[in-house]
């Protein structure tokens, strides 16, 4: 047939070499693309089914490790909500204990106080119950702190809390008879007063006694926030206390000579505006002593 290739012109197949299909073009064979039979593949290694999975960094975690973080994860959560619990329970107790030694806190009126310093002006009187009440504060703050070479570790929460409400004790008798020297008693009795003088020290500010509706007698939710929060600074500033070596014993001391001073100076700068001349001072009875005082040294 025209066109057909002899079969003496033929290519014969040798032994051995490669009989599967021509793919080339016009099916003649492309030697570039070598053996047909099943050898090196091109597939990407993620497809092949015989080879081992590559590991992804990538991916989410296992459930066993997401499982895990949200166990930790909630145990800080339980246990921030428990620490903010304990907080407000101590915060709590300490406020109800200060509002329980007020009315206990034995007050000089000011005849008494002329009587024990003769000779003495108003700001030499107030500067003598400041210093008075400046010295006993630094000997508890100092107590506190050699308190802390202890071996009690456990025992320090307790020794804060006497600290803070023997504190609070002390500055409230020298707020009370800071009011006695510069003509300022608030009106009531012996619980209306303790009320007003917790307000004052909460508030680290003097009593008004000439606008009667600003004298607070109730011990209402605001003054209990107010005093949570007074509580809450002294707590921590006092922290420095406890430290060892009775480093915490002269720091203790210091800090609260220092917080007394000022405080007592708030308050002298609201009372020098609204003071009486005593030679001006209508005759006020005597204070009554409360059934069981309190024992401070001042």
């Amino acid at each position: 047939m025209t066109g057909s290739t002899p079969p003496w012109k033929r290519r014969s197949l040798r032994q051995g070499a490669d009989q599967g299909l021509s793919d080339g073009p016009h099916r003649a064979r492309d030697d570039e693309r070598g053996s047909s039979e099943t050898g090196a593949s091109l597939e990407p290694v993620a497809d092949r089914a015989d080879l081992p999975a590559p590991t992804d960094t990538t991916r989410t975690p296992a459930p066993v490790a997401r499982r895990r973080v949200a166990a930790v994860r909630d145990r800080a959560r339980e246990g921030a909500r428990k620490g903010g619990s304990r907080a407000r329970a101590a915060l709590a107790y300490l406020t109800d204990r200060i509002i329980e030694n007020a009315p206990r806190v034995p007050v000089r009126d000011l005849a008494t106080l002329r009587r024990q310093f003769p000779g003495l002006g108003p700001e030499e009187l107030a500067d003598k119950l400041v210093a008075g009440a400046a010295s006993a504060t630094a000997t508890v703050g100092a107590g506190v702190g050699a308190a802390a070479m202890l071996p009690v570790p456990l025992a320090m929460p307790t020794e804060l809390a006497a600290e803070i409400t023997g504190v609070a004790a002390i500055e409230l008798k020298l707020i009370a008879e800071l009011h006695e020297v510069y003509g300022a008693r608030p009106p009531g009795n012996l619980k209306e007063r303790s009320t007003a003088y917790l307000n004052s020290w909460s508030g680290e500010r003097g009593i008004d006694v000439k606008k009667p509706s600003t004298v607070s007698v109730a011990l209402n939710s605001q003054m209990k926030q107010q005093m949570r929060q007074q509580i809450m600074k002294r707590t921590v500033r006092n922290l420095p206390n406890l430290m060892p070596f009775l480093v915490g014993a002269a720091v203790g001391a210091v800090m609260n000579r220092r917080d007394t001073r000022k405080l007592a100076e708030r308050i002298r700068k609201d009372l020098r505006k609204l003071q009486v001349p005593w030679n001006e001072l209508p005759q006020l009875p005597a204070l009554e002593m409360p059934a069981d005082p309190l024992q401070l040294e001042t």
